[in-house]
This record gives structure tokens, sequence and C-alpha cells, in this order.
């Protein structure tokens, strides 16, 4: 368990950001989970990205996060420092990482000395930083830009839900909702992972980053003096899928159709029309004419949030799926 406590200043400061670097190095720990055959909604995605390490030879300095256990110094993956950097400013971080940087994260993090294959960042910094960035550069270019822009539409639509509940409901609706793994009990964010540790945020800030990679994991960070990083698993891992795979028939289905169940089931969490179509893997026009005939039903609500439009599930909707949508349904575009 990871037991992070927050006080008020901390919590108040709550933010929401994407970070394409660190579902970079994540979807890497996916392959290096999985080295034969990822799961779905990723095996398609291993299968382009393992011929990329195969066939890139600068991506070989990369071999350092299988290397360096399960203690990771931030330098590595540094933290978003905006809402919505590009892999081009986190790259250019990466290589201007200062030494006293390096040297007190490692040292935090490897009491008992440089492990081997972090030396390099102490032997000749500027070159190991050059090479690092340089790796992480080709593997992007060659296994995650084609994705890219379906991972930052489901990102954009994960982010747009979670602010819009923090700026209606407060940090305290928002965790305590963020993850089943995660557990918010006033003044302690617990973690359920197998790690043990205990720290207390004091007058920092709070920073959330959804994850199409995260598969579940639950990755935190302390070593920013001013920011606590926690990642969550995001709605939306199906748009890597090579194909979308129906659920099998429930009594939702068979009531109002395939169409309408799937966007019905999705909408337990409200969303837009775009951001439907990217997760589900449908056309917006169909989307939209699902949408209109659940409406008129009754099931489902519109909202306006700024210059959006979110639907939602009404009561009479949610008790649809609740009753007769089964397990598998309600978890079908969920990793």
């Amino acid at each position: 368990m990871i037991r992070i406590e927050l006080d008020e200043p901390t919590l108040s400061r709550t933010r929401i950001a994407i970070s394409p670097l660190i579902e970079t190095v994540c979807g890497l720990w996916l392959l290096h989970r999985h080295p034969e055959t990822a799961p779905w909604p990723y095996d398609g995605w291993a299968r382009r990205a393992r011929a990329v390490l195969r066939t890139y030879p600068a991506t070989a300095p990369l071999r350092v996060y299988f290397e360096v256990g399960r203690m990771l110094p931030d330098f590595l993956a540094p933290m978003p420092g905006s809402p919505a950097p590009t892999i081009e400013e986190q790259l250019h971080e990466v290589r201007h990482t200062p030494a006293e940087v390096i040297a007190q994260q490692v040292a935090r993090h490897h009491p008992d000395g440089v492990p081997t294959c972090l030396r390099p960042f102490f032997d000749d910094r500027e070159t190991a930083l050059n090479r690092l960035a340089d790796g992480l550069a080709a593997f992007w270019d060659g296994a995650m830009a084609p994705y890219w822009p379906a991972m930052r539409a489901a990102l954009d639509e994960e982010v747009l839900l979670r602010a819009r509940a923090l700026a209606a409901e407060g940090p305290d609706a928002l965790l305590a909702r963020l993850h089943d793994r995660v557990r918010w009990e006033r003044p302690v964010l617990t973690l359920m992972k197998q790690l043990e540790d205990d720290f207390t945020a004091t007058d920092q800030r709070l920073l959330l980053v959804p994850l199409i990679f995260s598969r579940g994991a639950l990755l935190y960070s302390s070593d920013h003096p001013e920011v606590v990083l926690v990642t969550y698993q995001a709605r939306g891992a199906a748009v890597l899928a090579e194909s979308h795979t129906p659920a099998p028939d429930d009594r939702l289905t068979l009531l109002i159709g395939r169409g309408r169940a799937t966007v019905l089931r999705a909408l337990t969490t409200p969303a837009t029309t775009t951001g439907l179509a990217t997760v589900l893997g449908l056309a917006p026009s169909t989307v939209s004419e699902h949408l209109a005939g659940l409406q008129a039903a009754g099931v489902v609500h519109r909202r306006r949030a700024g210059r959006r439009v979110l639907y939602g599930l009404e009561p009479a909707g949610l008790a649809l799926v609740n009753l007769l949508g089964d397990d598998s349904a309600t978890t079908e575009f969920v990793s």
C-alpha cells in the first residue's frame, strides 16, 4: 500500500495533466511485462512496438527502464510541466536535466550506491541524456506517433470529464471516483500496490496523470519538491485495438439493439459525441443517431460544458444498465 497524506493546501491545488513521455515509458514497461503477447487491446500495438525495438538501433539506451528496477528516478520520466506538453517539450527537459537533480534523485532511490545502468548519467551526463532522449524519440516516432492522435483524443476526453468533476464537486469527489484501486479517506490517498510507502505532502500540488498504457498500474512520485504525481488508468484504451470485439449479447442488447446498448453502457461516465466515437470505434454520425434515440426515450440527457456538450445517463438509463447489462458488457471498453 502507498499512503499519501495530503494537507488542505495540497488537496486544493489538485490538477490534471497529460504526459506523452510517461505514456511512452509505460508502453515500454508493458512490453517488458508481456514479452510474447500483450493483452487486448494492446496486442496489435505491441507487435509494432517490438519491431521498432528490434530494428531501430537508437532505441538501445531504453534498456535502462528495464534494468533500473521498480524505483525509477524522475529524471528518466519527468512529470509534465504544463497541462498538455508535447513529446518534444518533454524530451527537451530530459536532455537538459541538471547534474544535481540526477545525483539527488539517484541517492534517494538507491541509497546503497549508483546502479550500473545509471552510471553513464554520472560519468558523461550530457552524452547519456542525449542518447536516452534520442532513443525515446526513435521509439515515439515508430511506435507511438501513429497512435497518438486517437490516444490524445481519448485523453482529452478524460481530462475534460475529470476537470468538470473537480470544478463542480471538488477534489474529494474526484479522488473518491478516480480508480477502483485508489481509496480516498481524507486526508489519506491510498494506492493499492504491492510496494509499501508512506509520506506526507505539505503545501504542494497534487498532479493526476491519466494513462492509456497504465493497465491498472498506479504510479506515484514525490521527487519534485513542489508536486506529488499520481497516475491512473484512463478510459479509452480500446482506441489501440485493431478491432473492437463486440460483447456477447446480453438482455440490454436484445432489448434495444447492439449499437444503442453499447453507447448506453459507455455513458456510465459522461462523454461527448466525439469522445464516444473515439472510444467505441464508431462513426460520429452513428453515435449521434444512437444518442438521439436514447435521449428521445428519456434514458440519456445532454448538458453543455463550455463549448462542448456532454451526454450522461438519466436514472432510467442507469437502471437499465444495472439491471440488464452483464458484467462483461460494462467493462468492454476498459482495460
